[in-house]
């Protein structure tokens, strides 16, 4: 059997505990006190082991999606082999082209990168054609906080004063901004996520109100998320750039919004579509008046991943942190941010690998 031989893919869920300094928030009328994604363990013949991250909603879900479908596809085939990937992505293609399934891909998908960067003994972000800067700049992404102005003040407050110097809020209505904008003062950017909050005939308005307080980007504006026409319009109407891409079905409908300059920034998710297409939209926006500003609300493989990518594109991005108080804060010994700065790894791969609480999967349940 040859060295890159893959011999075992395993699916470990990670169910961080955190809070928020709050109640938790709601997520399908319960409240949230976790914050899912899942490790992907791949192994060689050799012994070398690459580290990938699936978006996670059901533990049991992506679990099963990894034993019967993803693990027998890349058992015995080349670690190295480029069309692993996407012969895997055309065999499944009939049970969704989102979701579970190709959440599943992409979390292999990371840890064939890991793989291949500890093979040749460099770091990912060389393989992706070498790092523009050696340090990324993190911005400090709250939850909600359904408009409580003063929990807003102390949030926003709270993360300038660790070093933060950028801040987004997950809100959907101007006096929320205003909050935030009060405790940020004038010269913070500040995003707003609003989570597909208002269709077509309400956005225009509801941003109008919220460009008062001047806002770096708004996010996720319309529902539905793939009404790509109805996102045109109010880009080129809007007083305020928009950001989407964490609910694109595809890297395709991701590339096809670039490609029309639908929005000003595009937010591909290295767990749910793979570190591959991810970086292929981010070559995409080069030159072009889209930037790539990748969702990370996430904190194993795929967090490093982002990192990587962040650090070759030509256009300077931020990182994105969810602010939160994390029960263990994955890689916080090995890549942490400090005072609202991560540096690029430069080991093999993607430089650092899960703790081995994480692996053994204490965080499983």
């Amino acid at each position: 059997m040859a060295a890159n031989t893959i011999v075992s893919v395993q699916c470990i869920p990670m169910r961080l505990p955190f809070h928020h300094w709050t109640a938790p928030p709601l997520f399908a009328g319960r409240p949230r006190d976790k914050l899912d994604s899942a490790l992907v363990r791949v192994q060689t013949a050799d012994g070398t082991v690459g580290w990938g991250e699936s978006y996670c909603v059901e533990p049991r879900a992506i679990v099963a999606v990894f034993e019967t479908l993803i693990a027998p596809l890349a058992h015995g085939k080349d670690a190295a082999d480029e069309a692993l990937v996407p012969a895997v992505q055309r065999t499944l293609h009939n049970l969704g082209r989102s979701g579970p399934v190709v959440h599943a891909i992409a979390g292999l998908d990371i840890a064939l990168w890991d793989l291949r960067g500890k093979r040749e003994r460099v770091p990912v972000h060389q393989l992706l054609g070498g790092k523009q800067r050696s340090r990324i700049r993190a911005y400090a992404s709250l939850l909600q906080y359904y408009g409580d102005a003063a929990m807003l003040d102390r949030v926003v407050t709270q993360a300038l004063e660790e070093g933060y110097t950028e801040v987004k809020l997950h809100e959907r209505t101007a006096d929320a901004v205003k909050a935030a904008r009060h405790a940020a003062g004038g010269e913070v950017p500040l995003m707003v996520d609003t989570n597909c909050a208002w269709l077509p005939a309400e956005a225009p308005a509801a941003i109008g109100q919220m460009a008062a307080y001047a806002p770096h980007w708004i996010e996720e504006p319309l529902w539905p998320p793939e009404d790509h026409d109805a996102l045109a319009r109010l880009q080129a109407s809007s007083p305020v750039p928009l950001a989407v891409g964490e609910n694109a079905s595809s890297a395709f409908e991701l590339s096809t919004l670039i490609a029309r300059g639908g929005a000003r920034y595009v937010q591909p998710s290295v767990i749910k579509l793979g570190l591959t297409a991810s970086w292929a939209l981010s070559r995409q926006c080069e030159g072009g008046p889209v930037a790539c500003a990748p969702q990370v609300a996430f904190f194993g493989p795929g967090y490093l991943a982002s990192l990587h990518l962040l650090a070759a594109q030509r256009t300077e991005a931020s990182l994105e942190r969810l602010y939160v108080a994390l029960a263990h804060v994955p890689y916080g010994a090995t890549v942490p941010v400090t005072a609202g700065w991560v540096q690029v790894p430069e080991g093999p791969g993607l430089g650092a690998d899960p703790e081995a609480d994480l692996a053994a999967g204490r965080y499983a349940a």
